[in-house]
């Protein structure tokens, strides 16, 4: 069995486990994270001082057997999740009675089973196999259905960006009503992946606010007059009524159980017995609400303290204890799709940026999502598509380097044999629209479409060197794109948080800088800042849960009470047995990508913004002290009260718990390279808005020629 065992892979400091001193301390703390991607799931274990002891990652299948229908295994995914989990506890030989708390985070994807028996359901198109009972986020079948879903123009969708996506739960459950046998259907039960991990965890049914707001149209209490939370009128417009039956219990119930929903990292609860035993825990361990993976990555990256100076940035920033000091901090958290997470304090409207969603993150706070839907696979598609993709491979294998590495240092290269001016101007006559996906910021049209002018019959390295640069230059000036209709519309931004592999990518990072004028954070934990940030979710549950309980609850104490509880809600009947092992797992790690590192081996030039990073220690969290009210909810009291100190108390443990991160600031506006991509931001928006008038022309014809013939 080859399983993927690896520390965070950031700086080599980092590599070490922590110190034997520390170890034998009975009374440290740790807390586990769990992130399950589109390919691979991964764990890892933190100290108090947010470092990685261990990080594991398990590969996962995904089913196409057609054309936009994506499909994976509920069950495997369980099954690499405890994996993981009991990889990361035996290499960090971290005793599992100290681990306090776990987190979950996961891809947006539909789950279904059973309401009877909680087995699982097939989703198609093989209708025979229940194995395949999760609809990938990006399973793009239910293009219809959201189409009738829209027109439905109900209130709800003006909390989506104004129309809902393919890529969300609503219309792929009104999918599966078309698709399922009526009797199948009136069955299922719907859970959104980072729910039903903790489902399975728990036995408990809490719903994330960042999984029902996000995807499946949900109001917290008081938007639009909300009081359930779902919408009656809405699922009825849509052809969905049988949602509403048993207050909404296919869907996770209403928020008249004040218990039902929660935000990012409140506490849930115990492990429950069963799946304390599967994952290696024990029953004492406090399980935090889940988060869709990106959201997880903003948990993750947004509270780190610049290693050096930015422009404009005020040193007393990060001195508050509220999420008032994440206002204005971007995360772009990266991987086969970008997704651009932003808070705010009151509802900011964008056409084509998904939210406001209020409670997400924090209670009482609004989060914006734009997004692409493909980066990572956009670099790696135009690079394995062209004809010298393998003449590059085996030069960069050659060179013991990254493919990217090979193309950044063979673009420098060009810029001397070409006699160029910098790497930007290589492609100043190379126009790249990258739209492969359709578009999921801020056009929000899935028929959006990838083009390109300026291409020669060149086949050589060389010319896949200047066509990587034309796709980075896309990416970075469609975030500039994204982040223009946001700061046009009210939000305010200042930085850039960056994760993800991309982060490796010295040219990406200085063009992310340059088109949109803001410094680019690199975390200390550029591939693990998502599974990072669910840590961090198991260590707010944790806390919440001991100041809960006059603040210093001792493991013995915990322990009483976790044994006063039953199992909850008969779980043990309702989680599926498990192998323990003997499946051949291998890496998941794409072939363009080394070895996890720091930006290393780049170019000087590409790297000559970067600051350097300082670790320090961290203190462990100890309490919340702010009165602060900056509530907006009808909630009057205590209870009112008591969810803004839950909501204090996660910014303060993300604020112990980052670190510092490495700045990429921007060239001053009057550098020749800044003025270079002004202008072509100008070709770039062109681009996209001619594809969309060329095909409008060619649609009236065609609408007219089919009237003509019949």
């Amino acid at each position: 069995m080859e399983l993927k065992i690896s520390s965070s892979g950031a700086l080599p400091s980092e590599n070490k486990l922590l110190s034997q001193n520390s170890l034998e301390d009975s009374q440290a703390k740790f807390y586990v994270g769990v992130d399950v991607g589109t390919g691979s799931t991964r764990a890892c274990i933190i100290n108090r001082f947010g470092k990685i002891l261990s990080l594991a990652e398990k590969p996962i299948k995904r089913e196409e057997l057609r054309s936009n229908f994506i499909t994976q295994s509920s069950k495997e995914i369980w099954d690499a999740v405890c994996h993981c989990v009991k990889v990361v506890v035996q290499e960090s030989k971290v005793d599992p009675k100290n681990i306090h708390g776990i987190g979950f985070d996961a891809t947006c994807s539909l789950v279904v089973v059973s309401a009877t028996d909680l087995k699982e359901v097939a989703v198609g198109p093989d209708f025979s196999n229940n194995d395949q009972n999760v609809i990938l986020w990006m399973d793009h079948r239910a293009m219809k259905e959201t189409e009738e879903i829209n027109s439905s123009g109900d209130k709800c969708l003006k909390y989506v960006g104004g129309q809902m996506s393919v890529e969300m739960d609503m219309p792929k459950i009104k999918w599966l009503k078309n698709n399922l046998e009526t009797e199948i259907f009136k069955d299922c039960k719907f859970f959104n992946l980072p729910d039903y991990l903790t489902f399975k965890a728990t036995g408990r049914e809490n719903r994330s606010f960042s999984s029902a707001v996000c995807k499946q149209g949900f109001l917290p209490a008081g938007v639009e007059g909300s009081k359930p939370g779902w919408s009656e009128e809405f699922l009825n417009s849509i052809g969905l009524s049988e949602l509403i039956t048993n207050d909404f219990e296919r869907l996770g119930g209403s928020l008249r159980d004040k218990r039902n929903f929660l935000s990012a990292g409140e506490c849930i609860g115990f492990l429950d017995v069963k799946s304390a035993c599967q994952l290696g825990l024990t029953h004492d361990c406090i399980v935090g609400s889940g988060i869709i993976d990106a959201y997880a990555g903003w948990v993750g990256t947004v509270a780190a303290k610049p290693g050096s100076a930015i422009p404009g940035l005020s040193e007393n920033e990060d001195q508050n204890n509220d999420f008032d000091s994440a206002i204005g901090r971007l995360a772009a958290v990266a991987g086969t799709s970008t997704c651009h997470i932003l808070l705010s304090k009151d509802p900011i409207f964008v056409h084509g940026i998904w939210g406001p969603y209020r409670d997400v993150l924090a209670r009482n706070f609004w989060t914006a999502e734009g997004g692409q839907s493909c980066t990572g696979a956009l670099l790696a598609h135009v690079i394995k598509t062209h004809p010298a993709f393998r003449e590059l491979s085996q030069l960069a294998d050659g060179a013991s380097v990254s493919i990217f590495e090979y193309l950044n240092s063979m673009l420098e290269t060009l810029v001397q044999k070409r006699n160029e001016r910098s790497v930007v101007s290589l492609a100043k006559h190379f126009f790249f629209y990258g739209d492969y996906h359709g578009n999921r910021s801020p056009i929000a049209d899935p028929n959006m479409r990838a083009c390109i002018i300026g291409q020669s019959m060149d086949n050589s390295v060389e010319d896949l060197a200047v066509t990587y640069l034309g796709a980075c230059e896309f990416i970075s000036q469609q975030t500039r794109q994204i982040i223009e209709a946001m700061l046009k519309n009210g939000h305010r931004i200042d930085t850039i948080f960056m994760s993800g592999g991309q982060c490796r990518n010295g040219l990406l990072m200085r063009l992310l800088a340059d088109c949109t004028g803001l410094p680019i954070m690199i975390p200390r934990y550029i591939d693990a800042a998502v599974v990072f940030g669910s840590a961090i979710l198991g260590a707010a549950a944790s806390e919440a849960f001991d100041l809960a309980n006059e603040k210093t609850t001792s493991q013995t104490n915990r322990s009483c009470l976790s044994q006063k509880e039953s199992v909850f809600d008969g779980s043990c009947q309702s989680i599926q047995n498990l192998p323990e092992g003997g499946q051949n797992l291998k890496n998941d790690v794409s072939p363009l990508y080394p070895t996890p590192t720091y930006i290393s081996n780049t170019p000087a030039a590409l790297n000559s913004h970067i600051s350097p990073i300082v670790e320090r220690p961290l203190h462990a969290v100890s309490s919340v002290k702010n009165d602060k009210d900056t509530s907006a909810s009808t909630e009057t009291g205590g209870l009112q009260k008591e969810r803004r100190n839950r909501t204090d108390l996660l910014w303060k443990v993300m604020q112990e718990l980052t670190g510092e991160a490495k700045v990429v600031n921007p060239n001053n506006k009057t550098h020749p390279d800044r003025i270079l991509l002004d202008t072509k931001y100008q070709i770039f928006l062109d681009m996209a808005e001619n594809q969309r008038k060329y095909r409008s022309m060619v649609d009236r014809v065609e609408v007219n020629l089919v009237n003509k013939s019949k």
